[in-house]
């Protein structure tokens, strides 16, 4: 390793089979460029608790939904916690990181945000419509997922569940974020191909909504995905907050915006490797009991 060059444990699972994505792609990609500043090594998030100590920082990516190794991202967790570990994202993300059960607080906040509520007394803070998306507070990829009619609501057991009203949306759109730095936005014009994906104009007003889920979720460092939908009124609500791994689609980025995106990530990382370590021992909440994973299988 260079004198003068920080080695980075970079976390990553190059072979998983995601759906309209191509992780191991856009990983070998993204390393291949930080290697001129930093020394790199991949591994398998399964791996990344045994071999974190010896590196001075991790930098955790398209490691995929923790729900498939969820025995060993706890592990990683409680080690990185109780040690000086720097992790890339700082493991105080109150989005995906933490689980699922910010879309219920956010709802109570009045952000806008698909209306999820977790507990039947709370139902009636849904809108009355047809028909309502049931999700695991676990779930990713879409596992889990069911859409129910309103008269079975009444018979859902509840137990580690969110509920959602299906809403009619013209499309989907991420805002991508490195600190509290927007980077680019791309969409996907047609909801059935919904990795189809186009660099995306934003407005400020856009801007503005994204910002309010960056700023709500107080992460200095890092990168982050503001997944939101357009509905057919025309007003944007938050689909989910990815702070953990968001897939970055750099692939439908323009070059330009690709290589400025990796300089934001450089310069991010310089800062927090300048920046005091954490406390070993200390804490940024307790974790869920659910093991964090997307909402929408978009990672």
């Amino acid at each position: 390793m260079g004198d003068d060059r920080a080695a980075v444990l970079f976390v990553t699972d190059l072979a998983y089979p995601a759906r309209g994505r191509r992780y191991g792609d856009e990983d070998v990609f993204l390393t291949s460029r930080l290697r001129e500043e930093f020394d790199m090594a991949l591994c398998h998030p399964c791996d990344a608790a045994a071999l974190m100590g010896g590196f001075d920082a991790v930098v955790v990516r398209n490691s995929g939904p923790v729900l498939h190794y969820r025995e060993q991202y706890e592990e990683f967790r409680r080690q990185a916690l109780a040690g000086d570990v720097r992790v890339y994202n700082p493991l105080t993300g109150r989005g995906d990181m933490a689980g699922k059960g910010y879309l219920t607080e956010l709802t109570a906040a009045g952000f806008p945000v698909i209306p999820t509520v977790d507990r039947p007394a709370d139902a009636d803070r849904l809108p009355v419509v047809d028909r309502y998306v049931v999700k695991p507070r676990e779930g990713a990829d879409s596992i889990g997922l069911s859409v129910v009619g309103r008269p079975e609501l009444a018979g859902l057991s509840w137990a580690g569940l969110l509920v959602q009203p299906l809403v009619d949306f013209r499309y989907e759109v991420s805002f991508y974020f490195v600190d509290d730095a927007f980077q680019y936005a791309l969409y996907a014009p047609d909801p059935e191909r919904r990795w189809e994906l186009t660099p995306y104009p934003a407005t400020a007003e856009d801007l503005a909504f994204a910002r309010r889920f960056i700023g709500w979720n107080t992460l200095d460092r890092g990168i982050q995905r503001v997944d939101a939908c357009r509905t057919a009124a025309g007003e944007l609500l938050l689909v989910e907050l990815e702070d953990l791994n968001p897939y970055l689609s750099l692939d439908a980025v323009p070059a330009e915006r690709r290589d400025a995106f990796v300089a934001a990530t450089v310069a991010s990382l310089h800062g927090f490797l300048r920046e005091p370590g954490p406390t070993p021992g200390s804490t940024p909440g307790p974790m869920p009991g659910p093991a964090p994973a997307s909402a929408t299988g978009r990672e």
